[in-house]
């Protein structure tokens, strides 16, 4: 089951371009299950109309004419502000910004986000100098200064004025993600004051210039775990190896450190290791490397018929040698077969706080699949059996059971 399916989710769409990317982020969450209702304002309805809106999400499109007019039982503004689990505007102009900094309430959104108590996340989106102006800066700090309020920040890029700098609203799939983060935790920041240290992707130990030993891990399950954590206000430093692009598309409020080897991802994480709080473990990274390493690219007729191998060091062993008392470190074990025996022996092996034991050999789970069962395993033996889902919400079940541990 996924994250979203019976949320409640009000999209309040306000007089920007970037409207056009809202209809996917509507069209995204009644997909997964989400209950979708959504708002538009007078300026939203000159970009996308109350039909293509009301059409995605599935249900009548709201606008300041319904607000006005005296058809239902109770105010308009009190019943979907009393309905949402979640409101969601995007795109943010710096009129509505300015009115919710305020309290203002002229039109149909801004009176249901002051009759409603869930949070609000807000998507800007206007040119750079609109967004750099300082009174617009001041707006979106003071506003963001109420715990309610959660902000996506634009995105650098060409704007439709042609203009290139900050001002482009987040990508749909950014929104998605953010949207549940923020229904799983209830809106609430409970990671904010803690470091969390995520290694994520393969690594690739070459030989010559272009052969390599590696894996074929995507980084997607370390990336979930990173963001999630940001998402829950933790400070965030992600060190990762070989990824797919999608998996590392947007890496907003996270400090991210890209290496190629087991030798660069050694050096950083010990580098960052002892500001962490907690540190998860996910990378798979390489167990051995070339003896040798050739500067060039070897003719296939060079290759040599046997290739010397030696260890790599062992990054996570040596890690749980430097923890403190009060940091937690959590290894991941990919495995086939009997999953939980040999996490169990690596748990004890390398005295690790907790070990996630994940399959890589069941369909729809391990390297590059985008769901995931898993099994977290503490110090002291026991078990918690997570079933398949998807891996930003087993980022947040992880993160729900480190904090208990």
């Amino acid at each position: 089951m996924s994250t979203l399916t019976g949320k409640r989710v009000l999209i309040g769409l306000t007089g920007g371009i970037a409207a056009y990317k809202v209809c996917e982020v509507i069209s995204t969450l009644a997909k997964n299950g989400a209950d979708v209702r959504a708002v538009l304002t007078s300026g939203a309805q000159a970009f996308v109309t109350p039909l293509t809106v009301a059409t995605l999400c599935r249900h009548p499109a709201y606008t300041d004419e319904n607000f006005w007019q005296p058809i239902h039982s109770r105010p308009l503004h009190i019943e979907l502000g009393e309905w949402a689990e979640l409101i969601v505007i995007a795109p943010l102009t710096a009129n509505t910004l300015a009115k919710l900094t305020y309290g203002l309430a002229d039109n149909l959104l801004t009176n249901v986000v002051l009759a409603s108590t869930c949070p609000v996340l807000l998507a800007p989106a206007m040119n750079t100098d609109m967004w750099e102006q300082a009174s617009v800066q001041r707006n979106w700090q003071q506003l963001r200064q109420d715990e309610r309020f959660h902000g996506v920040f634009p995105e650098a890029g060409r704007l439709a004025c042609d203009r290139v700098g900050v001002g482009r609203m987040a990508e749909a799939s950014n929104l998605v993600t953010h949207i549940a983060s923020l229904l799983h935790a209830g809106g609430k920041q409970d990671l904010v004051g803690r470091h969390v240290l995520v290694s994520a992707g393969g690594t690739r130990e070459y030989f010559d210039r272009v052969r390599f030993i590696g894996n074929p891990s995507t980084g997607k399950m370390g990336v979930s775990i990173a963001k999630a954590a940001a998402h829950r206000g933790a400070k965030v430093t992600l060190v990762y190896g070989s990824v797919t692009s999608e998996a590392v598309a947007d890496l907003t409020g996270i400090r991210a450190i890209s290496v190629t080897n087991a030798e660069e991802m050694h050096e950083h994480l010990l580098e960052c290791f002892p500001d962490a709080d907690w540190t998860v473990m996910t990378a798979a990274v390489a167990d051995v490397k070339p003896a040798q390493k050739y500067g060039r690219k070897l003719p296939k007729d060079a290759l040599p018929e046997a290739l010397p191998l030696v260890p790599v060091v062992d990054i996570l062993s040596e890690l749980a040698q430097r923890k403190q008392p009060h940091q937690r470190l959590v290894g991941f074990a990919a495995q086939t077969g009997d999953i939980v025996t040999p996490a169990l022996e690596k748990l004890r092996r390398k005295k690790l706080d907790a070990i996630v034991a994940n399959p890589i050999d069941v369909p729809n789970a391990g390297f590059g699949s985008d769901t995931n069962p898993a099994v977290f395993i503490d110090a002291d033996g026991n078990q918690s059996a997570v079933d398949s889902c998807t891996k930003l919400q087993l980022a947040h079940y992880l993160l729900d059971w480190v904090g208990k541990l």
